[in-house]
């Protein structure tokens, strides 16, 4: 059976460094994403075969899993949206971006103290 972002009922998994899936291991993400996909013609609809797996597996809610799903089609290039290593990048450059902000603060309050010290008179 073929299901969009699932090659071979397998979602290339990355790890995400932000999210509920550290909760769960791995393989439990993995496994849960493949009896979706070996289950879903037994169920109306993809989200029930999910609540069944859900429940099967212990995982406190569906849209967990649909959010693995979804996230994996979004990395196999299946589905729109931002990719996990996207993702990631952002958070990296948003961290680097406000770190160089800071610095950049640092330097004017420098620059203004010193360029005052230069215009007062010394004594000498």
């Amino acid at each position: 059976m073929s299901h969009p972002g699932v090659s071979g009922g397998r979602i290339p998994w990355k790890d995400l460094s932000h999210g509920t899936s550290q909760q769960y291991p791995r393989e439990l993400r993995e496994r849960a994403v493949r009896m979706v996909v070996e289950v879903r013609p037994d169920y109306p609809s993809e989200y029930a075969a999910m609540t069944a797996v859900a429940g099967m597996l212990g995982i406190g809610s569906p849209e967990t899993i649909r959010t693995w799903i979804r996230r994996g089609q979004v990395d196999a290039g299946d589905r729109p949206g931002v990719t996990t290593d996207a993702a990631v990048e952002i958070k990296r450059l948003k961290r680097e971006n406000a770190e160089l902000r800071r610095a950049n603060e640092i330097l004017k309050a420098a620059s203004a103290f010193f360029a005052g010290e230069l215009d007062r008179p010394h004594l000498r």
